[in-house]
């Protein structure tokens, strides 16, 4: 039976309704936004005062200069290297004998200026070995497929910047960019135990941002930055929701844990994001102030690779740039993020060219995995050995009916 489009219509006419009702909603909560921006110096600082002593169940950002401050975009290098890199990923089908995954990296490296040059290419590596496939600590191991592949990938990821910043010739000023967040969010789950952080997050991870770092000398410029296209982050509103609390510290459990949403004092921000807010704030090419991320991993891990955070306003979007303190701290390296970002979306139309690029080089389709799961199998066969597969994988492959 076919969709009833009659029945269907009137239920998208009764959304569209009420999503108009909803409108004015919002325009209150988003001025109500830009009025909690609209602080004096001295109303700041009691604002970050309490951001220190309350206790929220929201993720808090604390400013690390005036909120509502706004820079302008920095002078462009007449030359300069991009380097980026993305991800993709074939995981383990647990219903084939043979238990294997693959990790697909997209390098990019644009040089612009008096010599430009491109290189892209696309690196796949097979994980196969039984010590790849599990993350183990004395008897325990915990198997790496589904998320926990996916933690890894973006390991991966980091360690081929980190690999490309160090072979590229010094004397280029360089930005190291990569796709999504710096802040490994899946690892906050109860379900990782302590010997997996330690491994994909302080002797992966946070050793290539590491070796990047260490790159920075007087005769050479690497900066490392994250790109979160349309981000949904609340995290500076969640802030200024402390400016509408009217308790002494905040404390959301003790205080309001009872009210129902929309009951709370703060809920006259509700339904609000960042970059709503700073699309109202910004100009096309200005960034907004440096906000410091406070999730609880960063505090216990990440030391001077913090995470920072700034929004962006390109020609199509208000995005998220985030980036290691490291980088945050050196006025050059922070102008030269602004600057080599806003000309990477100019140049892709609103989103960075290298990073498309690298999505491209790095993309695994519907049609390669099917090919990468037949070849696996027919060089098994090949091998005399049985690719023997589970009834429910071979129910799908059969035609039944």
């Amino acid at each position: 039976m076919s969709l009833n489009l009659d029945k269907t219509a009137l239920q998208i006419q009764d959304m569209v309704s009420e999503l108009k009702g909803r409108d004015l909603e919002h325009q209150k909560h988003l001025q109500a936004c830009l009025d909690g921006m609209a602080r004096t110096p001295a109303e700041y600082q009691r604002l970050l005062d309490k951001v220190e002593r309350s206790k929220t169940t929201f993720l808090l950002a604390r400013p690390a200069e005036i909120p509502n401050a706004v820079h302008q975009p920095p002078v462009l290098p007449q030359s300069y290297r991009i380097l980026a890199t993305d991800g993709s990923q074939i995981d383990v089908d647990r219903h084939q004998l043979s238990r294997c995954y693959l990790i697909n990296i997209g390098r990019v490296q644009l040089e612009y200026g008096k010599a430009p040059s491109a290189s892209l290419e696309s690196l796949p590596v097979l994980y196969a070995r039984p010590e790849d496939m599990v993350i183990s600590c004395g008897s325990k191991e915990l198997a790496v497929e589904g998320t926990l592949l996916g933690i890894k990938r973006s390991v991966e990821e980091t360690r081929h910047l980190s690999e490309m910043a160090d072979a590229a010739a010094p004397g280029l000023p360089t930005l190291a960019l990569g796709d999504g967040t710096l802040i490994l969010w899946s690892l906050l789950s109860k379900e990782f135990p302590e010997y997996v952080v330690e491994n994909l997050l302080v002797d992966g991870y946070l050793k290539y941002l590491e070796q990047i770092k260490n790159l920075n000398t007087k005769d050479r410029q690497v900066a490392l930055a994250s790109y979160i296209s349309y981000p949904r982050s609340t995290d500076v509103v969640n802030t200024l929701r402390l400016l509408y609390c009217p308790y002494e510290p905040a404390n959301c459990i003790s205080k309001c844990d009872q009210l129902a949403n929309g009951k709370r004092p703060c809920d006259i921000l509700s339904g609000i994001t960042d970059s709503m807010l700073f699309d109202r704030i910004l100009k096309p090419g200005e960034r907004s102030a440096l906000f410091a991320s406070s999730s609880s991993i960063l505090e216990k891990y990440y030391g001077e690779h913090h995470v920072y955070f700034y929004y962006l306003k390109t020609s199509e979007e208000i995005a998220r740039v985030e980036l290691p303190a490291w980088t945050v701290h050196c006025a050059e390296l922070l102008n030269l993020s602004h600057s080599l970002i806003l000309e990477q979306c100019r140049l892709g139309h609103g989103y960075p060219v290298s990073l498309s690029e690298a999505h491209e080089q790095a993309v695994v389709s519907g049609q390669d995995r099917r090919i990468f799961n037949q070849l696996v199998e027919e060089m098994l066969t090949a091998s005399q050995i049985n690719p023997s597969s589970s009834a429910k994988s071979l129910s799908k492959k059969t035609r039944w009916v």
